[in-house]
Formats: C-alpha cells, structure tokens, sequence
C-alpha cells in the first residue's frame, strides 16, 4: 500500500504544476490619457530685502543725539540722528544779513536810476552817467538772487543736521555712537534700513536650462507656466505665503553659469530675514502633451532606460519603452512612448514577460490579484460569501 501511494502523491504533484504554468495571470490596467503637466523646477535662492537704504550725514559735524532704538521700525522721514547744528545756523543768519544788505543797496541803486532818466533826457546829465546807473541797479538785483540762493543753501545745510529716514522699514544698530564726528565725504553709512515686507527671493537657474525652456516655448513643445513661488525653509518647513516670479536677470553670471530669476513674497510676520538660504519651487511651464502614470507601473532596464507593460492583441503582455525623465506628484510623467488609449498595466507586474497570457481588469474595478487562499470556493464568483442555507 505505501508504494503505490508514492506514485500517485508525485503523479497528483506534477498535475499541479502544469496546472500552474497554464493559469492565466490577472492583472490591473489604465488607460493612458494625454494631460497638460505642470513642468515644476526647484531652485536654490537668497532672500533680499525689498527696499534697502544706508544713511549717510549730508553734512559734517559731532553727533549729538540719536532718535531710534536699534532693531525697530521707523518710518520715512523720521529723524534718527542730530548733528551738532550751531555752525549751520550761524551761516543761515550770515546768509540772511547779506541778503538784507543786498536789498538795501538794490533799493539804493534802483532809486538813482529812476532819478537820472528823466535828466538824461533833458540832457541836464550825461546819458552815460544814466546808463552806468541802470546798470548798477541791474548788478544790485542780481545780488540779491545770489544772496538768497546762498540763504536758502545755509537753510537747507541746517536742516542736514537732522538726519531722516530715506524709507521705512526696520533700522539695524547704530554704527556711529554719540559724539562721534560724522563727515558728508564719509565711507560708512549711520546705520541702515531694511524694508521686509514684501521681500525679494534670487533664485539661480541653469542658463543651458533656461535656453532650452525657451527654445520649447519658442517651438510650441510646452505652454508658459504659473508664476506663483512656493518656499521650503531650513528644516523642511513650507512657507505658507505665496510669491509671484517678477523677472529673470538678461545676462549670465560668468563664474557660474547661471541667471538669476527674482519672485516677490509677502512678508507681513517677518518670518522671512534678508540673507536666508531657501528652495523655492515653481511650474515654469506646462506640457500639454504627457502622461501621468502610476510611478509602479514605470521599470527600468540595466542601463536605466524606462519601459511600461501594456495589455497587447489577444490580452498577451507587451513591453514598451518609454521615457519618464522626472515625477509630478505621485505620478510618474511620460513624455514619448504612449499614446490615448493605451492600456498600462500597473497591478499583477511581478514575473510579468512580454507576450505572457493575461487577464486584464480595470484598476478601478475590485478585483484580487494573489491566487486565492483556503476556503475562497466557498464564496461567490462576486467575492460575497455562499449562502450556507437554512
């Protein structure tokens, strides 16, 4: 009895096996539909402070006084620093005495004139002692235009001594104290002021890149992109503002190849500081002409070349390339390759061989890919239990 069982168990074993290498391997599939996908770049960029103004004396002179607190706001004109203004004030008062005596002397010459016409003409005086006096009439008016332009450079010198705010925005620390001697011709500025809110991000891009983005543009390949910036912070944090592209530089940087593109933020908390290292990440452009395939259903060969499975003539297995160069979302983006209406497979791909029978099934449709599992025959073809009876 024990040797003629052995040949029945390995005779029920073979049985088995080819019933396994027939079987028919169901799998899920797409069906491949051309779309418009965003092209999303990532760039490395700067923040830069949308308005920024050194303040520089316009007169010399000791400091005396300083009006701000360093790191705060200030806003345009406000006074930040006196400087000593007695000189200036002196030479206002100089000013104003010269033109007084200029006036005078004006009134003066004004008056002789007037006098010598009316004898000019009966010659009871010389013509030219009348022209000679119309004329130093003339010079004295002129003096007084230069007396009082003198005056108001004197006011406008005095007015120096109080050094405003060029723009508003945040002022850093005081680089000259009190009773430092501040100079016009000096090289360092008072202090600066920094606008923040907007602010600017420069981000570097390949000038080859770039060209080539144009170049698509130019030929019809891809549509212009949205403007709109997003930021990720040190640390992965996503900035929850978003800007807007303003303009890309039109030269190239010689040293590294790169143009640089300026976006615009809003910055209302001033969690964004000039000098801060960012990624920004924008669509600079759309491809009207792409495929968003599940990331699974793209392979790749030995040499790196991408290939997707379709569902071919008589439901046999196909293998085609393609290429997928980058991802959007959690899509893969197939740019040749494909075209409407083909069928991807995306489930049952493990084993797969071109020209393998298959059974394809919608991915959307439920179905179950692994063979079925201990006490399946008791249920429904639909997958919902048999009724037991009773």
């Amino acid at each position: 009895m024990l040797m003629a069982t052995i040949p029945l168990a390995a005779c029920s074993g073979k049985q088995d096996t080819d019933q396994s290498k027939n079987k028919t391997a169901q799998v899920g599939y797409i069906v491949a539909d051309q779309s418009s996908v965003p092209v999303a770049v990532t760039l490395n960029g700067r923040t830069v402070a949308f308005e920024k103004s050194e303040v520089r004396p316009q007169v010399s002179g000791v400091i005396l006084r300083r009006f701000f607190t360093e790191g705060g706001l200030v806003k345009a004109g406000q006074p930040l620093f006196e400087i000593d203004p007695r000189l200036y004030r002196a030479q206002v008062n100089q000013a104003q005495a010269n033109l007084a005596s200029a006036k005078a002397t004006a009134d003066a010459a004004i008056v002789k004139a007037n006098r010598y016409r009316p004898l000019a003409e009966m010659e009871a005086v010389a013509k030219q002692d009348y022209t000679d006096a119309l004329a130093q009439a003339r010079v004295a008016k002129a003096a007084i235009a230069q007396n009082a332009a003198t005056l108001d450079t004197a006011k406008i010198n005095l007015r120096f001594t109080t050094v405003p705010a060029p723009i508003s925005g945040r002022i850093g620390r005081q680089l000259f104290t009190v009773g430092a001697l501040a100079s016009a011709s000096q090289t360092d500025p008072l202090a600066v002021i920094q606008r923040l809110d907007p602010i600017y991000v420069d981000m570097q891009q390949s000038a080859a890149d770039l060209t080539n983005l144009r170049r698509q543009l130019a030929a019809g390949g891809v549509d212009p992109g949205s403007t709109q910036v997003h930021l990720t912070l040190d640390g992965g944090n996503r900035y929850p503002q978003a800007g807007v592209v303003q303009f890309s530089e039109v030269t190239v940087d010689q040293t590294t190849g790169t143009v640089t593109l300026r976006a615009r933020f809003p910055n209302p908390n001033g969690l964004l500081l000039p000098g801060m290292f960012v990624t920004a990440s924008f669509d600079q452009a759309t491809d009207p002409n792409a495929f968003l395939i599940p990331q699974n259903a793209v392979q790749r060969d030995f040499d790196g070349s991408a290939y997707v499975m379709l569902v071919g003539p008589d439901n046999k297995a196909m293998r085609r390339k393609v290429t997928a160069d980058r991802t959007y979302q959690i899509y893969a983006v197939v740019t040749a390759g494909l075209k409407n209406g083909d069928k991807v497979i995306t489930q049952g791909l493990n084993g797969l061989r071109q020209g393998a029978a298959i059974k394809p099934v919608a991915s959307t449709a439920p179905q179950k890919i692994a063979p079925p599992r201990d006490g399946d025959s008791k249920q429904g073809a639909a997958g919902a239990p048999a009724n037991k009876g009773g």
